[in-house]
């Protein structure tokens, strides 16, 4: 078959793969077959299926691509060129440039290139998402309609449609093998999101081989189970069945869909297609040129585009693209005129930023010995900002009463199925889907939380991750932080944990000392706008401390402060976060009445006070003084850089115990006596 024999559509399927194959041969890595397999798939979708303009990439109404299968990167490069998606700038404004060039394909995996082994969010106008990890992105996925549903249901009028856009993600056999994916669609279909549609690659083929060696059950009858319309597509080459199974989804108003589309990894390689050999490595060269050749494109040729693609893509989502996007901005603008208010509210988030006065109803906690939880004071917080932002969102993983998570606001509600306009959300006992949908939620302009026991973060962990690499400011409320748990057991205290989400980079790890330190956290938290914060919190009490006695707790936005001094140079620096902070007065009272010289640090957020300059921290920190002990009920790691070798620390050395908590805190020899004790050394 001769190029210009070929039909148009034809034709520009076969460039995706061509293009794709192209890459990752001269990469010398990646993933070949699904791109080839799914080119269909993407072609459909971007140039007849989705509302979406090349040329405003930002468009907050545009319909939503994920690529959960992220190791078929170049399916998601290779289309985003031939489209024309342009670039855009820091302020997100697009520019004359193409988002993904040719040469930026031509240089795929290395480094400088927005062409990374897996998508990465930011790197180009087009990526959505981050993923790699198989499974993020449909959990992703159903936050992101999630987000669509509750924009509409809270700002869209019978004379304004502002927010009916849908999202479509294409996951692959090991997606759904994950069990993130399982938690992701039992919660959409029991919220009935019928806004959202994956389309599976069914392809039955993982890098190990035939999926048949761990993989047999019927996906969808499983999804049936869980509530979701089940289409089949049986050869990905229909682009009519393809079209018409897309249809069926738009026609569905009550149930998220599964488009089942049966397809040929590495489809039209003669020697590999259909095998795992297509899956996670190159083809080489010869094997392309057939390739090539079963396509009827020049076989010589490396990342050709033939003449007419380009114009055909341009054509049809391009054109149909402008005219969307023209009726949007002209309904924006309508919108604006009828509710300024609302319209005002809506800029603040599209904007990313936090609309005025937003903070003004934090409170101020009274002193008092008896002092309170720190969840009940971040509840409190929580409230009273949200109250203020009215694209706050987020709920528990069925913790909420624990967590103190729920927004009790005149107004708040609940989000639930045809009902979604209310503020608090209910994950189910889902921490991972829940760490995936906030991220989808964050990703869609919502400030979204997430909230549950903080030794659940190990479900958490891969979500948080990648909040933090895509610089989303998603927030995690984490309670019962510690071996105060108690009668829980080792199984319920977290010990390990702050070191390993204090490992994460970027992720903000606030554990205030007392409920004004939890306010001030909040406050600083809340500006941050390209990181993730977590809140880890006590749900014993612990003193409210006299501002007017220590320093005041705004400080906390530095990371560490000085709580309270000694005349002169201290003879030992004691430092302390969270409910050990009261440890470390409680021996500072003692050491200073025994005539030594004590200073009390207060340490809510390691990661903010590594920010700070050198300069400040040696302020609080001195070189000169090596005599310093760290307290807190979990482990050392983390703080061997401000202890020094000659520092000592009161904490935990392995897993905890079953008890009143004020007993396990004695058995594990964390008291204020100990503390003491060891400056004393």
């Amino acid at each position: 078959m001769s190029v210009a024999s070929t039909d148009i559509k034809k034709l520009a399927v076969d460039t995706i793969r061509t293009l794709s194959m192209d890459a990752v041969q001269t990469a010398n890595s990646g993933h070949p077959g699904t791109p080839m397999a799914l080119a269909p798939v993407a072609y459909q979708l971007f140039n007849h299926a989705m509302k979406y303009d090349p040329a405003q990439p930002n468009w907050p109404g545009r319909d939503r691509f994920v690529l959960s299968c992220g190791h078929a990167s170049m399916l998601l490069y290779s289309v985003l060129h031939l489209t024309g998606v342009k670039a855009t700038d820091e302020a997100g404004q697009t520019t004359n440039e193409l988002s993904i060039k040719l040469e930026d394909i031509e240089k795929f995996r290395q480094i400088g290139s927005p062409c990374a082994g897996h998508p990465e969010f930011g790197e180009a106008a087009g990526i959505e998402t981050t993923t790699g990890p198989l499974g993020a992105g449909v959990s992703n996925a159903v936050g992101m309609s999630m987000a669509q549903k509750w924009l509409a249901d809270n700002y869209n009028t019978e004379q304004h449609q502002l927010f009916d856009y849908d999202v479509y993600a294409v996951c692959s056999d090991g997606d759904l093998m994950e069990g993130v994916a399982c938690e992701a669609a039992s919660l959409a279909g029991h919220l009935k999101l019928d806004n959202l549609c994956w389309l599976y690659d069914d392809n039955h083929i993982t890098i190990e081989g035939d999926t048949d060696l761990a993989f047999s059950e019927n996906v969808g009858e499983r999804f049936e189970g869980l509530g979701w319309n089940v289409v089949k597509v049986d050869d990905a080459n229909d682009l009519a069945a393809l079209a018409a199974g897309i249809d069926n989804f738009k026609a569905c108003s009550d149930k998220p869909t599964l488009i089942i589309v049966k397809s040929i990894i590495g489809f039209g390689a003669p020697n590999k297609q259909d095998t795992h050999g297509a899956h996670g490595a190159p083809l080489g060269w010869d094997e392309i040129a057939l390739a090539k050749e079963s396509y009827g494109l020049p076989a010589d040729k490396k990342f050709y585009v033939p003449e007419g693609v380009r114009e055909h893509f341009s054509a049809n989502i391009g054109q149909r693209g402008a005219e969307s996007y023209a009726a949007w901005t002209e309904v924006w603008t309508a919108y604006q005129a009828a509710n300024p208010e609302k319209a005002h509210e809506l800029q603040s988030l599209f904007d990313g930023e936090l609309p005025e006065g937003w903070d003004a109803d934090i409170p101020t906690f009274e002193a008092s010995e008896k002092g309170d939880a720190t969840r009940n004071s971040s509840g409190k917080v929580l409230n009273a900002i949200a109250a203020n932002v009215p694209f706050m969102i987020g709920g528990s993983a069925d913790l909420a009463p624990s967590n103190k998570s729920n927004l009790t606001f005149e107004g708040a509600g609940d989000f639930l199925p045809g009902h979604y306009g209310g503020r608090n959300l209910h994950f189910g006992i889902r921490e991972h889907a829940m760490a995936g949908i906030v991220n989808g939620m964050s990703l869609s302009g919502l400030r979204a939380y997430g909230a549950t026991f903080f030794v659940f973060t190990d479900y958490m962990r891969a979500g948080m991750r990648l909040a933090s690499i895509m610089h989303q400011p998603v927030t995690y409320i984490l309670t019962h932080d510690s071996i105060g748990v108690g009668e829980d057991g080792p199984t319920h205290q977290p010990v390990e944990h702050l070191t390993a989400c204090r490992a994460i980079p970027g992720l903000y790890v606030f554990r205030p000392g007392d409920a004004n330190e939890v306010a001030e956290c909040y406050r600083t938290a809340m500006h941050m706008t390209t990181h993730p914060s977590a809140f880890v919190l006590s749900r014993q009490n612990m003193a409210t401390l006299d501002r007017e006695r220590y320093a005041p707790a705004n400080l906390s936005s530095k990371g560490g402060y000085i709580l309270s001094d000694c005349d002169g140079t201290p003879d030992t620096i004691l430092m302390g976060s969270g409910s050990e902070l009261g440890l470390c007065v409680e021996a500072a009272n003692a050491l200073t009445a025994d005539g030594m010289k004590v200073r009390v640090v207060s340490m809510p957020c390691l990661d903010l006070f590594a920010d700070q300059s050198t300069e400040y921290q040696q302020e609080v920190l001195p070189n000169h003084v090596t005599n310093r002990v760290a307290v807190e009920a979990g482990l050392r790691m983390s703080w061997d850089r401000w202890l020094g070798l000659a520092g000592k620390f009161v904490g935990m050395h392995g897993y905890g115990a079953s008890g009143p908590y004020t007993e396990v805190y004695k058995h594990f020899n964390i008291t204020a006596e100990a503390v003491a004790a060891a400056a004393k050394a």
